[in-house]
């Protein structure tokens, strides 16, 4: 009975967390934004889902309640109302604040840095455990046994501290 209630109460807060996420994203957008057109506000959706937030730069400006967020989102629906096509309002959003404002900036060399970044920590990380692990390789003495002074010191030490007495 009590596991079984224990499930339940388990699977309920699952359900209760997993909504609460999921509505994470509906909640970013605020009502005021949104545009009467559901067309209109259907392409800003898919437009601002491609568009980094450049305070959270891991979420797209759809799904952050930063301010500068919000006010993509506005200059996005701004730019639809006016009659922009969509490569319009993203070449004039990536004119505005640069190709890091793409969730996937397209690869050329202004762009070389945020595509090698990655590639360049994992070599660095690799290149460090080498390089950490072949020093630890050359420290001196670090295999060899006791000498015979050495034994017969630890051996009286043990001798005088019965804690440390196998």
């Amino acid at each position: 009975m009590a596991t079984t209630f224990a499930k339940t109460k388990l699977c309920c807060l699952s359900f209760m967390c997993a909504g609460l996420l999921s509505m994470s994203a509906a909640l970013a957008v605020q009502p005021d934004e949104i545009l009467s057109d559901p067309a209109l506000e259907g392409r800003a959706r898919a437009l601002s889902a491609n568009l980094r937030c450049l305070v959270c730069q891991n979420q797209s400006i759809d799904d952050s309640n930063a301010p500068l967020a919000r006010d993509l989102r506005l200059l996005v629906r701004e730019r639809l109302k006016a009659g922009d096509d969509d490569r319009s309002v993203m070449s004039y959003v990536v004119t505005r604040y640069g190709d890091f404002v793409l969730l996937q900036p397209p690869f050329k060399l202004s762009t070389l840095a945020l595509w090698a970044a990655p590639l360049i920590v994992l070599l660095s990380a690799i290149w460090f455990a080498v390089s950490a692990g072949s020093r630890r390789r050359d420290i001196p003495d670090a295999g060899r046994s006791l000498t015979v002074n050495e034994q017969q010191k630890l051996e009286a030490l043990m001798r005088d501290d019965p804690s440390i007495r196998p």
